[in-house]
């Protein structure tokens, strides 16, 4: 005499479950992408980093020991790890493509982003800093009037290139995505933009919801 279990008796498919199917074949998209450069590109693999030199300079991108470098065709670069089963390895596979997408575009073209000052009677200027070249400085520095009794002075890092085509608008330009982010930032702090009048400094297509002001 067979018996049959409660889950067949109501018609119960029954499916097997297994944790290490659930996680078999993890990738990352994005480290799995290979990056195209130009011929004026070169690299230089050390046992920690990966050096990118193109025709505006070097940038160099920190390699863990489980990554693979490898050209399949002139002008491609495909990046692979050991086990992209292990959570830490898929991780910084998907990083490091991007930096080194990132250090590719910043040796051959650079990174430019916008800022836009809105405001009633909101100026920027770029003048020569009175206190010469110091280290780490470009020797420029940003005069800006952002409604403060007092201009708002910022000088600009000796990495990054600032331009002032017309009072409000800056465009800032450097080898370095991170850098270049940063020192926008810095200047956008002053004067973030607010959300009732829609004032402020904004980067590069930012854009805000403006909020109706309550009336009592």
């Amino acid at each position: 005499m067979t018996t049959r279990s409660s889950a067949q008796r109501v018609g119960v498919a029954i499916r097997s479950f297994s944790s290490s199917a659930a996680v078999r074949g993890h990738t990352s998209n994005i480290g799995k992408t290979p990056i195209q450069f130009q011929p004026s590109v070169s690299f230089t693999r050390t046992p920690a980093s990966l050096s990118v030199a193109g025709p505006l300079g070097t940038a160099s991108v920190p390699l863990e020991p489980y990554m693979t470098l490898d050209f399949p065709t002139p002008g491609t670069l495909t990046l692979s790890v050991e086990d992209a089963e292990i959570k830490k390895q898929r991780s910084m596979w998907g990083l490091t493509r991007t930096l080194i997408q990132n250090a590719v575009t910043g040796m051959t073209e650079g990174f430019t982003v916008p800022l836009y000052l809105v405001g009633v009677g909101y100026r920027a200027a770029l003048e020569a800093d009175p206190r010469g070249k110091i280290e780490g400085m470009s020797g420029m520095r940003l005069n800006m009037k952002l409604g403060f009794s007092h201009p708002v002075i910022v000088p600009v890092p000796d990495h990054v290139k600032a331009e002032v085509p017309y009072p409000t608008k800056i465009a800032l330009s450097c080898t370095d995505k991170h850098q270049l982010g940063l020192f926008a930032a810095k200047v956008r702090k002053w004067r973030p933009p607010e959300p009732y009048k829609g004032k402020g400094i904004f980067v590069g297509d930012e854009t805000i919801r403006i909020k109706a002001v309550k009336k009592k």
